[in-house]
């Protein structure tokens, strides 16, 4: 099974480089990474350019021009781009851990999708993270976490457990699964048939509601947040409108009331366009 990262990104280059250097360390090696660029500038493009010419990773960008919030459809353009039959779906502010996709490749099944957990580091620590604390595994450590106080909620240190004990807290957290936009993963297919993401939204749950219409489609969520894990950067979100995030909450009751509708008139295929489903089922994937 070949696996497609699909990481977006706006104008944060030097996160982006740590969170690529993650995946540079990886364990799991079947996968290409396609970074979703909502409109950065130049030195975005650079840094790929750079982390392309070590030659450990498979890169691809898609960017387009930046007109606000539109991470919705640049990750429709990403979904199209990708390559492979199984799409990891993160932020590239979300370091991975070295077994991160190796995770989502040994418990992917048909007929689910992976609902993962961050842990969120704090202000200092993500600020002064350097490269070699990613290469040499010190930031995945707990006890280096600890005695930096590193982590900005102390309950996320469970996700550092045992892998025995994850898969215990995995089935008992009362934390519902859903598709969440740092750590979630499914097939290209099933993504393509609820039509990707809805491009009418802007932050806040636009991720939760592509995972909702997957459910509407029959594929049930799986709960991996203690086992697959990825480290969050903090930063400030000046993107955040209450006036949006209102909206998003109207349109994601729609989807999980009445009909319970699985499709899209606003993802990859456009109302009104001559694109069906099946064009873009028969994308750079050839699925």
């Amino acid at each position: 099974m070949r696996l497609t990262v699909i990481l977006s990104t706006y104008n944060a280059p030097r996160r982006l480089g740590l969170v690529l250097t993650g995946y540079e360390e990886q364990k799991f090696d079947g996968f290409d990474i396609v970074v979703a660029d909502d409109g950065s500038t130049d030195a975005t493009g650079e840094l790929i350019e750079e982390h392309r010419s070590r030659g450990r990773l498979s890169l691809s960008h898609v960017w387009h021009p930046d007109e606000g919030f539109r991470k919705c459809a640049i990750l429709n353009r990403a979904i199209e781009a990708a390559t492979g039959e199984y799409l990891v779906i993160s932020d590239g502010d979300c370091i991975p851990r070295p077994d991160f996709l190796g995770v989502h490749a040994r418990l992917a099944r048909q007929g689910r999708f992976l609902s993962g957990g961050r842990c969120q580091l704090t202000r200092e620590l993500s600020d002064s993270l350097e490269t070699d604390d990613v290469a040499s595994g010190r930031v995945f450590d707990p006890a280096w976490l600890a005695r930096c106080r590193g982590l900005a909620r102390p309950r996320d240190g469970m996700k550092l457990r045992s892998p025995s004990l994850s898969i215990l807290l995995d089935r008992i957290t009362p934390t519902r699964a859903t598709w969440n936009g740092h750590n979630a993963s499914g097939w290209r297919r099933d993504i393509v048939e609820v039509n990707g993401f809805d491009e009418r939204l802007g932050y806040g749950g636009e991720d939760r509601e592509l995972g909702e219409r997957l459910s509407n489609h029959g594929v049930q969520a799986f709960q991996i947040r203690h086992r697959a894990v990825c480290f969050h950067l903090d930063h400030d979100r000046g993107y955040v409108d209450p006036a949006v995030v209102k909206r998003n909450d109207e349109i994601r009751r729609a989807v999980t009331s009445g009909s319970r509708p699985h499709w899209t008139e606003h993802g990859i295929v456009k109302a009104g366009t001559e694109a069906t489903p099946e064009t873009a089922m028969e994308g750079p994937a050839g699925l």
